[in-house]
């Protein structure tokens, strides 16, 4: 009876912990809210292997059920062994049998997906071929059919294959899409691939899913699928020459004066940063401070200028705000921010 209560203590804390598990979910960033083929596939697989493991298990709980009940002392009942099936070739034959059947059927489509998901498409010419190269603790994404370049924001026609060839600038990092498809490392060294396709136009949650470093869990990036028009049209964008209004000059003088070492403002745009070619478009700032809210934007991207440590724990931008060891007046990184919000 004491067990018992102290079991029916712990139904409020259980209900506590689904209800507030239930909130961590989002169709931007769950594996079990598939939005493209690959997803789905490896949803059939997650949903096919619970349901041979609950079917074993409600099979075996039932006989063991069955077997208290039906093999209980009764009352006036002798005290006595039961008789024993050591030795049975028939059950040995059945529990050995029924084990690798059930591998087996499991086996097949598990193999299948497998093969099919590791699927090189670099070759497909109807498929659009990017470069994912993981930084810390960042994404750089090269599209060589284009000769373009972005970072933390990757953009793609939807209903295309998307095929991705991974690699890492300096330790393992992870790719994962987990509404699109399943995690990929990417290692310094060897490439791997992975590729995917979007359903819909609509902006998908990325993560690094390998430990990488103090900001591994800050290293977020977004997926963003359009229509193929539009996705040509953010292509001729990437390759304009950049126009900087009049009032934003001043912080493009500042700009160059002190960010281009790292950062670069055009089509390819390949340096030690991310490339910050359409950066006013982008839907966050260091993938993690909002960058489209018109009220919190220009604060947010002051705060990374100034003290990027402080958003993101040993990223290797240095600090430029004056109170953090910087060399710009907060009236200056203002300037830059402008500059940087007037590049759509």
């Amino acid at each position: 009876m004491n067990r018992l209560k102290k079991c029916m203590r712990l139904i409020p804390l259980f209900a506590v912990m689904a209800f507030l598990l239930a909130g961590c979910g989002s169709d931007k960033l769950s594996a079990l809210q598939p939005q493209g083929p690959v997803a789905r596939e490896q949803l059939f697989l997650m949903k096919f292997s619970l349901s041979i493991m609950v079917l074993v298990t409600i099979v075996v709980f039932a006989i063991y059920v069955w077997v208290i009940v039906r093999y209980r002392q009764r009352k006036g009942q002798e005290n006595k062994i039961p008789k024993q099936v050591e030795g049975s070739h028939v059950l040995e034959i059945i529990w050995t049998t029924i084990p690798i059947i059930l591998l087996l059927v499991l086996a097949v489509p598990t193999v299948y997906y497998t093969f099919k998901h590791s699927a090189d498409h670099r070759a497909d010419k109807n498929a659009i071929h990017v470069k994912v190269t993981g930084h810390q603790f960042w994404w750089q994404f090269e599209y060589p059919d284009f000769n373009i370049a972005t970072a933390q924001n990757l953009v793609v026609p939807a209903n295309k294959t998307i095929a991705l060839e991974l690699a890492s600038a300096d330790v393992s990092h992870a790719f994962w899409v987990p509404s699109l498809a399943g995690k990929v490392d990417a290692n310094p060294g060897p490439v791997n691939v992975l590729y995917f396709q979007a359903d819909k136009i609509d902006m998908f949650q990325g993560r690094c899913a390998e430990l990488c470093g103090a900001s591994h869990a800050l290293m977020n990036f977004t997926v963003q699928s359009m229509a193929e028009a539009d996705f040509q049209k953010w292509v001729d964008k990437m390759k304009s020459p950049v126009t900087v209004p009049a009032d934003a000059k001043p912080g493009e003088a500042l700009f160059k004066e002190n960010c281009m070492a790292c950062h670069q403002v055009s089509a390819q745009g390949l340096g030690v940063g991310p490339n910050l070619n359409g950066f006013a478009s982008r839907p966050y700032i260091a993938g993690v401070l909002d960058n489209q809210d018109a009220a919190k934007k220009d604060d947010n991207l002051h705060k990374w200028i100034a003290d990027p440590q402080g958003q993101k724990p040993g990223t290797k931008m240095p600090a430029f705000g004056q109170n953090f060891g910087g060399n710009l007046t907060d009236d200056q990184i203002n300037q830059i921010v402008k500059y940087l919000h007037s590049l759509n």
